[in-house]
């Protein structure tokens, strides 16, 4: 089982936000078990939060920028592409402007300071999504595309081809996440002289300058320009390099572009909000293709939690069959609703009931056209959690288990005679005082029928 991970400490960070030219200071602070990455805007009244999802994508011009509740974050990336490479999950990063400082265009800079900080383990198990299929997403437009197959591990590749003689076809791969530091961290953004003229005309790149930008120059530079980019950064000289970027910069890589698109398909996946094993192919890839494709990773990953069905030998030895049932819990039919328990553990439980048309509620409940209520299914969950709760003492046949508190119920398909129901139960917190709160779910048929929030108490019988 590989744990979750968070900092030790908080560290902060200062610096310029590229577009914006703000002075940004930006704090990495621990954040508990299944927090995420998270943004926190201190320079807002309530220091709102937002979320390092991808369903709050609003532009990908020049970055990734994601939004909640109007507050924004721009240029996201290279920040959560840092999170990602130092192997965390869970990090608050806290904001004094809406971008992140863009250091020298990399993410090397937040990586030192995660390192700084000091990484450890947390006490609950990582998540992560197990590739199965083949998922891909296509830009039509620019014929871009991004694949992602099975694989042991998760790695990426990146194939670019920008149309240039300047810049070329280019490739990276990075083969495990541990070799992000050394190979992917330090490649830099970049920019081509004709989006920078765009970018200049528009009052954007105002925090930028030739320490924190390649610029590769695909086109004559005119002498008008030339003057621009003289004041745009602040230089006495500008002059092109043989290599054809401007002057005051020497690449890390020949391959560096290519490299620092890697970083962005890394920084953009982070919004999926899940661990990926999966092999990542990513031809052509651009912050607008990233997080399209996260988003739809994203969708598919959720549905297939909430269908995903546990598995069990229906034909094995349970752990519990009806004669154990009834000596722990004090229900019997045609009320007992559980009829065998296949998993119990400190923190979960797995039972199973087999609806028959034999069920004396199908007789007064559309006998026409029978299908089992709602609130049986929810009273069977709650029985099957009953025998969770029960087992923490050592003498369950002297207790009864009442409702507390049901919440966030939800019926997804009808149950019918026939039906094989299984039921499992996971603890939301630790049982105290005889109190149980736990997460519900019901499956029959490969698909998941109803959910709900259960919370419950032992009471001794009088």
């Amino acid at each position: 089982m590989v744990k979750q991970k968070t900092i030790q400490k908080e560290v902060t960070l200062k610096g310029v936000g590229l577009h914006t030219g703000q002075e940004v200071t930006m704090t990495f602070k621990p954040a508990g078990i299944n927090h995420g990455f998270t943004f926190v805007r201190v320079d807002l009244e309530g220091n709102p939060i937002i979320e390092a999802d991808a369903n709050y994508v609003v532009n990908t011009q020049r970055g990734t920028n994601i939004e909640k509740n109007a507050v924004k974050i721009q240029t996201s990336e290279h920040v959560l592409a840092a999170c990602m490479g130092c192997d965390l999950d869970n990090l608050i990063i806290e904001l004094n402007a809406s971008e992140p400082p863009i250091m020298d265009g990399s993410s090397k800079y937040f990586v030192q300071a995660i390192e700084e900080a000091g990484v450890v383990e947390q006490e609950a198990a990582r998540n992560v999504y197990v590739v199965k299929e083949v998922i891909s997403y296509t830009d039509e437009a620019t014929g871009s595309e991004i694949t992602v197959i099975p694989h042991d591990s998760y790695c990426v590749t990146t194939m670019v081809d920008f149309g240039t003689k300047v810049l070329g076809t280019q490739n990276a791969t990075l083969k495990k996440l541990s070799d992000f530091k050394t190979e992917i961290a330090d490649a830099r953004t970049f920019s081509f002289l004709h989006e920078l003229e765009t970018l200049l005309d528009n009052g954007l790149i105002k925090g930028g300058d030739l320490n924190n930008a390649i610029v590769y120059v695909d086109k004559e530079i005119s002498p008008s320009t030339m003057e621009n980019l003289k004041v745009a950064f602040g230089k006495d000289t500008i002059a092109v390099k043989p290599n054809g970027i401007l002057d005051n910069l020497t690449l890390h890589y020949p391959n560096e572009a290519a490299r620092h698109k890697l970083l962005d398909v890394i920084g953009d996946l982070a919004l999926v909000g899940i661990r990926i094993q999966g092999k990542v192919i990513a031809n052509k890839p651009g912050h607008f293709v990233n997080t399209q494709f996260a988003k739809k990773l994203s969708k598919i990953i959720k549905l297939e939690q909430r269908n995903q069905v546990p598995t069990y030998d229906l034909h094995q030895e349970p752990l519990m069959d009806i004669h154990k049932i009834m000596a722990m819990l004090p229900h019997r039919p045609p009320f007992l609703l559980v009829d065998k328990i296949f998993e119990l553990s400190d923190k979960h439980v797995v039972g199973l009931k087999n609806v028959t048309m034999n069920e004396p509620f199908f007789i007064g409940h559309f006998p026409n056209a029978p299908v089992m209520p709602g609130v049986l299914i929810v009273e069977a969950m709650a029985q099957t959690g009953g025998i969770l709760v029960l087992s923490t003492v050592p003498d369950p046949e002297n207790y009864l288990t009442f409702f507390m508190k049901i919440d966030n119920v939800k019926f997804k398909q009808k149950v019918l005679p026939g039906d094989t129901l299984i039921f499992k139960c996971d603890l939301i917190t630790p049982i105290r005082r005889g109190i149980c709160h736990m997460q519900a779910h019901a499956y029959a048929n490969g698909k998941l029928v109803a959910e709900a929030e259960l919370m419950a108490q032992i009471a001794k019988k009088n």
